[in-house]
């Protein structure tokens, strides 16, 4: 249905993310993936969707002056934030034990912002989920670590795991958006063009 729609363009990816690339399939989206390396750092002040849109922002123009007239490059970012700080992926094991002792008994927003750059324009979307979380024990935080190690993932805790099964109690919002990209907004986005 969308992919004759889009047709006319050429679908980049600019995501490593295994969840990221298996939503673009599920979509029925024919698209490639190119990958840059882009140190995501970001000022100090920004809050909440300023962060992520400023990083999808961030990646998409690491593409400047390479994207033909017929190309549409994709790039998103998402944090967890949490007791009024952004999550980003955890540095360690240590870290990732912390985070998501922090997470326990607790609810916290994942926010992802997706970047729509062509070579005369760029759009955003972004959108926020929260996620709340059963006391999760110390020995249920190890053995997820020790089988899972999600240490690729914002705010160490990939939903569609062992740990979303036994730990999450409510979400409210995109459930797709927990693991990383809002897939109704995307899809709404490019239904559009």
């Amino acid at each position: 249905m969308l992919k004759n729609k889009l047709a006319p363009y050429r679908i980049i990816l600019a995501s490593g993310s295994p969840r990221r690339q298996q939503f673009f399939k599920d979509l029925d989206l024919d698209f490639e993936i190119r990958l840059k390396e882009v140190e995501e750092i970001f000022p100090i002040t920004l809050k909440r969707e300023e962060i992520t849109s400023y990083l999808s922002i961030l990646k998409a123009n690491a593409f400047e002056g390479e994207l033909r007239d017929n190309e549409l490059l994709i790039t998103s970012d998402t944090i967890v934030w949490h007791q009024n700080r952004p999550l980003g992926k955890p540095k360690d094991a240590q870290e990732a034990f912390e985070i998501l002792q922090s997470l326990s008994n607790n609810t916290h927003e994942v926010i992802t912002s997706v970047c729509f750059k062509t070579k005369h324009k760029t759009d955003v979307i972004s959108e926020t989920t929260k996620v709340t979380f059963n006391a999760l024990s110390d020995e249920a935080i190890r053995y997820y670590l020790d089988h899972y190690q999600p240490f690729d993932k914002a705010g160490a805790y990939g939903i569609q795991e062992w740990i979303g099964f036994v730990g999450v109690s409510k979400i409210e919002g995109s459930y797709t958006n927990v693991m990383g990209m809002p897939t109704d907004k995307v899809f709404a986005y490019l239904s559009q063009l």
